[in-house]
């Protein structure tokens, strides 16, 4: 008897029937081996069971709102125990600047991180954080739990981070600071913490160049605290220089002391470079800083290095420089003869600066470990009466 050929439209709906089934009955033993996870939830299973422990929270994001930069943020969850058995609570990760708070402290705590909660009984996790920045933040730390249903839970905090405060400018530069004439500058101070701040001392960094400053401040008006976007305070603080600061570069800081109410100091950098009748030039003389850099010199051969100094104005005449004090000890300076240059409108007069020969070690080469030396001339000049010359060197064997 010849074979037949199947019906090709009978055997594709053969093999969609055959499929079908294998497909659904994997599916019923997966479902059955494996119940689904809905969010942090197991709803099938064992899991569902109510005599074990039930772990539920109201909350699990919290909106902070805004934070200073470098203040500590802090927010109460509440986890609380639905269930007919005690639940446990164990610490879990948290993100860069979180950390969870007293979790091993009070009832139900332990020394290694751990709470049980009993039977519709709750309690707190308390999640601190830095407010680092400035920008938007979202802080998480999650808690993990013996709750088949709700293995972990995961608490978040966002908010914005804000500067603690604000200078405007962010420095005061002097354009034109003269030894005998002094200045006048304002700068602005924006807050942003809870209340209005509290000053509690204003001054500049340096001790012996405070004597050249007087600081005061007073509150900036309402409307102009409003016109800065998050600002809840604003302080005003007046800077005038009097007459005498030293020839060179400025560099110092006003320091401001505040309460907002957590402690704040603002610093605010004061620059510009000081001029006036009294001028130092040089090959070694270095004029961007202000300093006589000469560097590492043998103390066997030692160094010698001319330098001038030029006086104008009405008192030009006057200025007779004398050595008051050199350090380090070995240095020797010469003094010239002081001469008109040209029609006269400037004296001059020539400094011979020496490291003699056999000089002690020493190391003076403006840094941190090894601060400058200086050179201090009694001048003559009335307005200017003495000239510190800053000396970075080193005297090597």
């Amino acid at each position: 008897m010849p074979l037949r050929t199947p019906n090709p439209w009978t055997v594709a709906a053969l093999a969609v029937a055959v499929g079908t089934g294998i497909g659904a009955g994997a599916a019923a033993i997966r479902a059955a081996t494996n119940p689904w996870l809905i969010g942090d939830f197991r709803p099938h299973g064992d899991a569902a069971d109510a005599s074990g422990p039930r772990a539920e929270t109201t909350e699990t994001e919290h909106a902070f709102g805004t934070i200073g930069m470098g203040a500590t943020g802090s927010h109460e969850f509440v986890i609380r125990n639905a269930g007919t058995a005690p639940l446990s609570l164990t610490k879990g990760a948290t993100s860069c600047t979180c950390t969870i708070a007293d979790f091993d402290q009070g009832e139900g705590g332990d020394p290694d991180g751990a709470k049980v909660v009993p039977p519709g009984g709750s309690t707190r996790v308390r999640i601190e954080w830095k407010g680092k920045g400035p920008g938007p933040f979202r802080q998480r730390a999650t808690i993990f739990t013996d709750d088949p249903r709700r293995p972990q839970i995961e608490f978040a905090v966002a908010g914005t981070v804000m500067p603690t405060w604000k200078s405007v400018p962010d420095a005061i530069v002097f354009s034109r600071l003269s030894a005998t004439t002094g200045d006048r500058a304002e700068v602005r101070i924006f807050t942003y913490g809870a209340g209005t701040p509290e000053v509690v001392g204003l001054e500049v960094d340096h001790p012996q160049a405070a004597q050249f400053f007087s600081l005061a401040t007073s509150p900036l008006p309402a409307a102009e605290v409003a016109s800065e976007p998050g600002a809840t305070g604003g302080l005003l603080v007046a800077v005038e220089v009097r007459p005498g600061l030293p020839l060179g570069p400025l560099r110092q800081k006003i320091l401001l002391d505040l309460r907002l109410p957590e402690a704040v100091v603002a610093e605010v950098p004061l620059e510009g470079t000081v001029t006036g009748d009294l001028a130092l030039a040089g090959a070694a003389w270095d004029s961007s800083v202000q300093v006589l850099s000469l560097g590492t010199v043998s103390g066997k051969t030692g160094l010698r290095t001319q330098m001038f100094l030029t006086a104008k104005g009405p008192h030009r005449d006057s200025v007779r420089p004398v050595v008051r004090e050199v350090v380090p000890g070995s240095l020797q300076v010469e003094i010239g003869e002081s001469k008109p240059v040209g029609s006269g409108g400037v004296v001059r007069t020539p400094l011979t600066i020496i490291v003699p020969p056999g000089s002690p070690p020493a190391n003076n080469l403006c840094s941190e470990q090894a601060p400058p030396g200086r050179i201090v001339f009694d001048t003559g000049h009335p307005d200017i009466p003495s000239l510190t010359i800053r000396v970075c060197i080193a005297i090597g064997p």
